[in-house]
């Protein structure tokens, strides 16, 4: 719920680009040093498009453990099934609520509404998922009594 309450906080005009360009340039400035208004332009855009991509990368997460620990309780499939069914709810919901999002933001005169932020936030969800289920497969043990396959090694 946090989560998409701090969706729905930075969807208002507060966190709009000309709000949020206020106090990101002096911040870049500091950092990397002053860059001319075309190319700070450049640059803000790609800060928010990453913030999209992460955004909703975490917030997918934050789905992903919610619906796990809600199908762990439920579902009598096996561990995999079940956090197979979790991600997808996951996706599911991270579309839901991009499309939400930008549904909303057409009707603020600050705000711009577009399918390729909707598309910025399922990537940044998908590619969360997919390195999420990556750490699983490296680093859960498989339950007793199941069998690991034969690896094949070069000589």
């Amino acid at each position: 719920m946090l989560a998409v309450a701090l969706i729905m906080a930075e969807s208002t005009e507060t966190m709009s680009a000309e709000n949020t360009s206020r106090w990101l340039y002096p911040l870049w400035a500091a950092v990397f040093g002053h860059v001319s208004s075309q190319a700070w332009a450049e640059i803000h855009h790609l800060i928010r498009k990453t913030g999209h991509f992460i955004g909703y990368g975490l917030v997918s997460l934050c789905f992903y453990w919610s619906w796990r620990m809600t199908l762990r309780q439920s579902l009598t499939a096996g561990m995999w099934a079940q956090r197979r069914r979790a991600a997808l709810l996951a996706i599911a919901c991270t579309l839901t609520l991009a499309s939400a999002d930008e549904f909303h933001q057409r009707f603020l005169p600050s705000r711009t509404s577009s399918i390729y932020d909707v598309g910025i936030d399922l990537s940044g969800g998908l590619t969360a998922q997919t390195l999420l289920f990556a750490a699983l497969a490296l680093f859960t043990r498989p339950a007793m009594g199941t069998t690991i396959p034969n690896r094949v090694s070069i000589s």
